[in-house]
């Protein structure tokens, strides 16, 4: 067996494909109305967008009786606050709460959560 993607729900997935393009550097490598995928250049595990018109956002952090996250993407980066800026001028923002001073959450454009975060040590 051989994971070859995570898959993501969006209302848009061109648009969010764009947005992880832009952060990860990884190409477009397929791009259709309701289904669009990222993968590196090495051809490892990608990112795929699957149209979903319902999305609802998770919360962050959680909350009773709101959409809890199912999941999120852990990005290792060497420059936390430089990737941060990299991050929100793909179009990211920032999370109020931030559980540790090596790690920023971040949310994409359809409110998934992804964390950016420094090896420490």
């Amino acid at each position: 067996m051989k994971l070859t993607s995570t898959v993501l729900g969006t209302p848009e997935p061109r648009a969010l494909a764009e947005f992880y393009s832009k952060l990860l550097g990884w190409p477009i490598r397929t791009d259709e109305p309701e289904w669009v995928t990222l993968r590196p250049d090495d051809g490892s595990a990608g990112l795929s967008f699957q149209l979903e018109t319902g999305h609802v956002p998770p919360v962050w952090p959680p909350a009773e009786g709101t959409q809890q996250m199912q999941l999120h993407l852990d990005i290792e980066v060497d420059d936390l606050q430089e990737a941060t800026a990299a991050a929100t001028a793909a179009g990211a923002v920032v999370a109020e709460f931030q559980p540790q001073d090596d790690v920023r959450v971040c949310f994409d454009p359809a409110g998934h959560p992804f964390c950016l975060w420094t090896r420490t040590g």
